[in-house]
């Protein structure tokens, strides 16, 4: 179902939004998407810290922009009250190295002679550039994914914010944690819902579960983890 917000740049806009993130990690669904990038392009920057759940939800999409880009396609999200309806999928940063590289490349093609004999330095450079392509190329494939998981502490009486201090702490190549909240099982008890994002080839979840979540210091707050979406990126 589609979403729509109003004048995200008043006080009153981003209170509406502050509202609908209290209970969600994303704009749309349990990864992040186009929906998020749409909301994100309509801030003009980083919210004011009084709104917690923007703030959080912020700098979560933020990350994700640096470390990985965002590529779930979401629902279908509309900002009133805001200039530009298309929202950009790569921080102006990132755009502004692109056309610096481009511009780079047009200087080097203009320097080239296309009907001189290729040197032994040409041939060496253009088989660099090549090796270099292909290794960009490789390292493009390595994927990354979005994690759900549910971290459920041993009873009641569990302290819950040590315990996600806990599995926070956990640090690792690959390993971003994300948004979480506390939902409530039974009896008086809570788990910890807690996103992360992983790259694949340097983070393994199940591992990350034997080896760091469930042995000690850690141990002593949490009981299990249990794998709840796990979405490619």
């Amino acid at each position: 179902m589609a979403v729509t917000f109003h004048d995200l740049g008043s006080a009153a806009g981003l209170k509406k939004l502050d509202e609908y993130l209290l209970t969600r990690s994303y704009i749309s669904g349990y990864q992040a998407s186009k929906d998020d990038v749409t909301v994100y392009a309509a801030l003009s920057g980083a919210p004011s810290s009084s709104y917690v759940n923007v703030c959080r939800w912020y700098n979560h999409i933020d990350a994700l922009f640096r470390i990985s880009g965002v590529s779930g396609e979401g629902c279908g999200v509309t900002v009133e009250g805001f200039a530009s309806t298309e929202a950009v999928a790569t921080p102006p940063a990132e755009d502004s190295k692109l056309q610096a590289a481009a511009a780079e490349d047009d200087d080097d093609d203009d320097d080239v002679d296309l009907f001189g004999e290729e040197t032994e330095e040409e041939k060496k450079a253009a088989e660099e550039r090549a090796a270099a392509i292909k290794a960009s190329g490789k390292k493009k494939e390595s994927g990354k994914s979005s994690v759900l998981l549910d971290v459920k502490p041993w009873d009641d009486e569990t302290d819950m914010k040590k315990l996600e201090e806990a599995v926070r702490s956990v640090e690792m190549d690959g390993l971003h944690w994300g948004a979480c909240k506390l939902l409530p099982v039974g009896y008086g008890i809570k788990k910890l819902q807690i996103m992360l994002t992983i790259v694949d080839d340097l983070v393994s979840v199940d591992t990350l579960i034997e080896e760091h979540l469930t042995v000690e210091p850690i141990s002593e707050y949490v009981q299990s983890c249990d794998i709840v979406a796990f979405n490619k990126i």
